[in-house]
């Protein structure tokens, strides 16, 4: 599967539900790739308090896992919010 890069501007070419988009600014495309990097940050530290592998989607207990979909919705939703 191709894979682009989610501030580029050809990220349209693989979406099916949101069919326009507006071109990012550069701060925008910078906010954007900093909260993924904040996201994937508190992630891999809920990996780490748990003594699980970073590389699974599988944490040591349910408050973990709970955790990691919260980290993933607020991550999503701030995105959102510079994109649209």
């Amino acid at each position: 599967m191709t894979q682009i890069d989610s501030a580029s501007d050809d990220r349209t070419t693989n979406n099916a539900v949101r069919h326009k988009y507006r071109t990012l600014t550069d701060a925008e495309k910078i906010q954007m790739q900093d909260i993924k990097d904040m996201g994937a940050t508190f992630i891999a530290k809920l990996h780490e308090i748990g003594g699980t592998d970073s590389t699974s989607d599988r944490f040591a207990s349910r408050d973990l896992s709970l955790a990691n979909t919260h980290v993933e919705d607020a991550v999503m939703r701030a995105v959102r919010h510079i994109t649209s």
